[in-house]
């Protein structure tokens, strides 16, 4: 079984969501009609603003709406964050939104404190899996890729997306780890980055797609408002995971004594 994703990698527009979603627009419409599911940066609308107040939506906003129009009109599933009020509080949310109109979330766990991000934002404190087409994935965004145990496959996992706003800065900090996730949760990796700047920090994309054995099937590099391509073997992934299980010789984490 294969599943068809597509990845875009933008230049996103500072604080400015009627651009941005008219950009990604045209991008999305020279998307290849038979992906299963495309994937976004990290707040994709407005690029990583700490003026959370200002860009927050609720989950009846513009960009749920926008999204579940793509899904309509593309019939692919597609994933991206936004920030999110939702009960008083404010989030960076993962939006996995389906043709059917459904929205799955997931709220961002690890908080980028040196930006400042948890006094504006409120974390997330539970771990995710999607199942959709039969394949198990776990939503992650940018901060996250930093902490292994949150990633960990529990064998319960076949995707891993990463959204992100990665600073050029640290570009090889990215290209390392995502690389890393891949290899030590047999798992295909997807992690999708943007390009250009915003509040005076330049991002230099590098957008991959990565299988369960640390190849890359797809690097966007430093390209604005392009789009790739890759598969998610379902059947290849299996008869690896079968053949060499290291997951059956894992550690659940707990403190051992004696």
């Amino acid at each position: 079984m294969k599943f068809k994703i597509a990845i875009v990698q933008t230049n996103i527009i500072w604080e400015d969501t009627t651009s941005n979603l008219k950009n990604l627009d045209g991008l999305i419409r020279e998307i290849d009609r038979n992906v299963d599911l495309i994937i976004l940066p990290e707040m994709f609308a407005s690029g990583f603003s700490m003026n959370s107040k200002k860009i927050a939506q609720g989950m009846d906003g513009e960009v749920v709406l926008w999204l579940k129009q793509k899904t309509k009109e593309t019939g692919a599933a597609i994933m991206g964050s936004q920030a999110i009020t939702d009960s008083e509080k404010i989030y960076n949310r993962a939006l996995f939104a389906l043709p059917n109109q459904q929205i799955l979330h997931y709220d961002k766990r690890h908080l980028f404190s040196p930006g400042n991000e948890n006094i504006s934002y409120s974390p997330g404190y539970e771990r995710k899996v999607f199942d959709y087409k039969g394949i198990r994935i776990l939503p992650q965004i940018c901060y996250d890729l930093r902490f292994p145990v949150w990633s960990r496959n529990r064998n319960d996992y076949d995707l891993a997306i990463y959204i992100a706003n990665w600073p050029a800065a640290r570009q090889n900090v990215w290209n390392t780890l995502i690389k890393a996730r891949a290899i030590e949760n047999q798992c295909y990796v997807c992690a999708v980055n943007r390009v250009g700047s915003g509040a005076g920090i330049d991002y230099t994309g590098e957008s991959q797609i990565i299988d369960f054995k640390g190849e890359v099937i797809c690097n966007l590099q430093n390209s604005a408002d392009v789009i790739g391509y890759g598969n998610v073997d379902l059947t290849n992934l299996k008869s690896f995971n079968d053949k060499f299980a290291v997951h059956n010789d894992a550690d659940d984490f707990n403190l051992i004594t004696g």
